[in-house]
């Protein structure tokens, strides 16, 4: 049901799937597996700045809202009320989601010792993110592939909340209109987008952004879904119905396509992106440094054949249509934009299932990134070819952000 051009680009869905199936995303998870990227340094114990959060426990592995057996009242345990058969499942969902949700953050100590020196190439500020302090004692480096993004148990109300809150409040819209919210179960609501038609091609861009972050999100959980749980195998697995609910036209009155062309959206915004950082990784002086001599210079090869790639894509996305108009209103314009973004990117600590929250906050990170490099155009042109780039930086968790968030 997916086909045909994407609003506000020359592109259609056909050329995005054969370019990216056929060319790109294999050599790209190769990239991914290698152990620069699929390391990342996060911080998963800072407290949500907007509202108390109640929506984890203390515990490292404890992934969603704790709903502990000797909370629930003895009378619905006993089974004398009506209520005891959902009392009960609430309580094994929440084990389940415990074990689901936790957070493998086991390194070998080799590993250990590289990512010491990985330190030197995070040093300078993000601009489009609440970035974590990598040296905060509550950051930890985690192994991507072992903690893969996948349903968790993580639903209902406070789900819903971190999503309501990205759309009511961070996403440009008419103070007129008010989206009709339904906390259900997975469905976080329904999106409004008639209004999407009236607004200016970049407030339209940001909305088609962070729709396209959730559709990708979501396509996630519903494609690793937890098909069987026995005590001898868990089974993962597409969970064909969880797909339709939150994409099939009818089931969705219409937005489930929509939804889905905004993720080509998204995969075109950071396509353009890393075609245009190519300089900035083509110096000789830039290294994927991991102390494996021969396998940094093979990564570097491989990244840079991907970037040429992505370069050589013959329908991106124009970003001159940004911020194109009065100098003046253009520059407030952006900084909305930016503060827009770095609201949501702050949000991802109010996630309450540490895995959900990693993977939110990889991906915003890398969705920042990419903005950064599309804003920083004039910047990227003047790198020298050798010696340091003071005008434009990326670290080591940008580029591990920006490569992954791609990846998904």
């Amino acid at each position: 049901q997916v086909t045909g051009y994407l609003d506000d680009c020359t592109c259609d869905v056909e050329t995005i799937d054969a370019f990216n199936n056929y060319k790109l995303f294999p050599r790209l998870n190769e990239l991914l597996e290698s152990d620069y990227f699929r390391y990342y340094k996060v911080n998963l114990q800072k407290p949500c700045p907007f509202w108390d959060d109640n929506s984890h426990c203390g515990m490292r592995d404890c992934a969603v809202q704790p709903c502990p057996s000797d909370e629930v009242p003895d009378g619905i345990r006993s089974g004398s009320y009506k209520y005891s058969e959902e009392a009960n499942n609430l309580a094994e969902q929440c084990e389940e989601a415990k074990r689901l949700g936790a957070v493998d953050d086991s390194l070998s100590k080799e590993t250990r010792r590289a990512v010491l020196q990985w330190t030197q190439h995070d040093d300078s500020s993000d601009s489009f993110c609440e970035a974590d302090d990598i040296h905060s004692p509550d950051a930890e480096y985690v192994d991507l592939l072992l903690n893969p993004e996948r349903y968790t148990g993580y639903k209902g109300p406070d789900a819903w909340k971190i999503w309501n809150s990205i759309y009511e409040e961070n996403c440009f819209k008419p103070q007129n209109v008010k989206r009709p919210l339904a906390s259900g179960r997975g469905e976080s609501f329904i999106y409004l987008t008639k209004w999407v038609s009236g607004v200016c091609v970049e407030k339209r861009a940001f909305y088609r952004l962070i729709s396209g972050l959730h559709a990708s999100i979501n396509i996630h959980l519903s494609a690793r879904y937890l098909l069987q749980d026995t005590w001898s195998e868990k089974k993962w697995g597409p969970n064909i119905t969880e797909f339709q609910q939150r994409f099939d036209e009818v089931l969705t009155r219409g937005e489930g396509p929509r939804r889905l062309k905004n993720l080509y959206f998204l995969y075109l915004i950071e396509l353009r992106a890393l075609s245009k950082v190519l300089p900035f990784f083509e110096r000789p002086s830039f290294q994927l440094y991991t102390g494996n001599k021969s396998q940094d210079a093979e990564m570097k090869h491989l990244l840079l054949e991907i970037l040429h790639l992505a370069k050589s894509f013959p329908l991106h996305f124009d970003e001159n249509s940004f911020f194109a108009g009065n100098k003046k209103e253009a520059a407030k314009l952006k900084e909305e934009f930016r503060l827009h973004f770095k609201n949501i990117s702050k949000i991802m600590d109010c996630v309450g299932c540490f895995k959900c929250r990693l993977w939110g906050k990889l991906q915003t990170q890398g969705l920042g990134t990419a903005l950064k490099i599309l804003f920083s155009e004039n910047l990227i042109e003047k790198i020298p070819e050798s010696g340091p780039s003071y005008g434009f930086q990326l670290t080591r968790q940008e580029i591990v952000a920006l490569f992954n968030a791609f990846g998904r």
